[in-house]
């Protein structure tokens, strides 16, 4: 655009008529200033992610220790090994959501890149570890369903140990090297430089993450419905077989509370592992999809299912069941 310089003299500053001959005409770009803050976390974010770390802490903190408290003398099952494994998944976790908060209070992050790094990563190895383990615990339930009329199949106690410590060194290998190499390496903040802001790692994934990403998301979405689907016929089955007498039917009892867990995977994991299809090619939304990815931790809570169960409120009340 042109504008002439009698009409726009009053308006910028660092021109006068005694430095341009007057009716010359200037053009002007009018730009809107950018800057890497624009996809920094506003302060209607920080409030919503605080509110929901704070919730996830306090729920967690509680299901976790009633969930120790029931299975304290019951570990020699195979899904009792499995349901181990989860809670201190779940443990671990929750030991970095006081740093979440206290980045989401402040606003203002003063502990260095590495350490928000980790912090950050944290949260996605709890997320997959929690997929894993539900994976595992509701295939042993419905497999224990589905091939009843074929030979038995059983997990003893020694191979749900060594499933486990192989999951533990996977993980404990595996993630640390994936994240040193590729998560949020920002060779212009991993020095001395002094950040503010931390958990804004998106304009780092690359052509080749964003593969990976879409093939672990649209994985996690179908399996996730699958199992869902599966339980819940499941359950279905076994009410309609005993009807009035389910509640007393063991078996009816087991497969529900799987059914809890199928979905409190589906509802947690999928709605953000659909927007995540979104935001790979919108790493703008970035304050979006972490909103989305704190709603992931809400599973959390999966130990309150067992709160409605027989066995849990006898051993609160303190009887032998």
């Amino acid at each position: 655009m042109y504008v002439s310089l009698h009409n726009m003299t009053s308006m910028v500053p660092n021109v006068t008529s005694s430095s341009v001959p007057f009716g010359t005409e200037v053009y002007i770009s009018f730009v809107t200033p950018t800057s890497m803050d624009d996809n920094k976390p506003t302060g209607q974010h920080h409030t919503a992610l605080l509110a929901i770390y704070c919730v996830v802490l306090f729920s967690g903190t509680i299901s976790l220790s009633l969930m120790m408290y029931m299975m304290k003398s019951n570990v020699t099952s195979s899904t009792s090994i499995a349901m181990l494994n989860l809670i201190f998944t779940h443990f671990i976790f929750l030991l970095t959501v006081p740093f979440r908060m206290y980045y989401h209070a402040t606003t203002r992050w003063n502990l260095g890149h590495g350490w928000c790094r980790a912090i950050s990563g944290m949260i996605h190895i709890h997320m997959y570890m929690s997929f894993i383990f539900y994976v595992i615990i509701l295939s042993m339930r419905l497999v224990t369903f589905y091939c009843r009329s074929g030979p038995k199949v059983s997990i003893n106690r020694v191979h749900a140990l060594f499933v486990s410590i192989v999951v533990w060194l996977v993980v404990l290998v595996v993630f640390p090297c994936i994240m040193s190499v590729y998560y949020g390496n920002d060779p212009e903040q991993s020095g001395s430089h002094n950040i503010t802001h931390c958990f804004v790692f998106g304009k780092h994934i690359k052509s080749g993450g964003k593969v990976f990403n879409y093939i672990v998301s649209i994985a996690i979405i179908l399996v996730s419905s699958m199992l869902t689907a599966l339980q819940a016929n499941a359950t279905w089955v076994l009410y309609r077989k005993h009807r009035e007498s389910c509640t007393f039917q063991q078996d009816f009892a087991a497969h529900l509370k799987s059914l809890y867990f199928a979905a409190i995977m589906a509802v947690c994991f999928i709605p953000y592992h659909i927007f995540r299809l979104t935001y790979l090619e919108n790493l703008d939304l970035q304050n979006v999809n972490e909103v989305f990815l704190s709603l992931t931790t809400l599973n959390c809570v999966d130990m309150l299912t067992f709160l409605g169960n027989r066995r849990c409120i006898m051993c609160l009340l303190g009887k032998n069941i």
